[in-house]
């Protein structure tokens, strides 16, 4: 076979591969994370393992037991990761919830309250401007519980952008819209449940999809400073103990953490389109 024949059938073969749907799609990703895997392994070969560990290392230092077995508990907060997520998640829950809820209320108060909702915007932009961690000593001197200071930081660090997008989609219903209410003689209760709800669910699940990522990200600060118990904790614990394995806890944790956030983030999203398509 000819150099030529031959380059021309690789050729082809290659072409081939890269028609495949399937691979076409995950070729992007291949690149790219591979791409990011060996320059991380790279830099942890310049600055050492001890300082930074390559993902290989990380994989090796903790398979047995944070990676084959998750959810091993060894009594009091030496737990596996999926434990760890799981006590963080449950808090997470809770705090979202009820930010979610009074959150929706309060911006639609603001919403369909122009007086109210102009009165009550310097409040709202001052108090949404300071940073989650700022809340906790407060939380823990009213509360005097470290768990249930925890949850208040999420509450209060998700309610924000509920509010600001509820109260905004309101204020965004077209004005044909409120002229045919007022044509069709509409009760309040009829307005709101036919006009102003189906109008405003994409800003309102924007305010939440953007809500669940700082919740997120507030349970983790939270837990660092005072917890038992939580992803958070796991991490400062482990930078704490010190140890030869620590930062490649650190890292996996840290890995753990973005994968929670990003599911977290994707199943919001999920809620709004079968919201906004009424379910279907």
């Amino acid at each position: 076979m000819s150099p030529s024949v031959s380059a021309t059938s690789l050729s082809q073969s290659t072409r081939s591969r890269l028609s495949n749907p399937v691979l076409r799609g995950a070729l992007p990703y291949l690149v790219c994370i591979g791409g990011f895997l060996l320059v991380w392994q790279a830099l942890s070969l310049i600055l050492g393992t001890g300082r930074l560990p390559g993902p290989i290392n990380v994989i090796v230092d903790t398979w047995d037991p944070y990676i084959s077995q998750p959810f091993f508990d060894n009594g009091g907060t030496s737990k596996g990761l999926g434990w760890q997520i799981l006590i963080s998640l449950q808090r997470v829950a809770l705090g979202y919830g009820l930010a979610a809820i009074v959150g929706i209320a309060i911006g639609g108060l603001l919403g369909l309250n122009r007086f109210i909702g102009k009165g009550f915007d310097p409040v709202i932009q001052v108090l949404r401007t300071v940073p989650p961690l700022a809340w906790f000593p407060i939380s823990l001197m009213v509360f005097q519980n470290a768990n249930t200071s925890a949850i208040f930081v999420i509450f209060i660090t998700a309610i924000w952008p509920i509010i600001i997008n509820t109260a905004v989609g309101i204020k965004e219903i077209p004005e044909d819209y409120t002229n045919v209410a007022r044509v069709l003689r509409l009760r309040k209760s009829e307005y709101i449940r036919n006009i102003v709800i189906p109008a405003t669910v994409p800003y309102v699940f924007t305010g939440l999809r953007i809500a669940v990522g700082l919740a997120w990200l507030a349970i983790v600060a939270a837990e660092m400073l005072k917890a038992d118990g939580g992803i958070g904790y796991f991490i400062w614990d482990a930078y704490n103990a010190g140890g030869d394995s620590s930062s490649s806890q650190i890292i996996l944790a840290i890995l753990y953490v973005g994968l929670v956030g990003l599911a977290l983030d994707r199943l919001v999203a999920w809620a709004g389109t079968r919201v906004a398509q009424g379910g279907h």
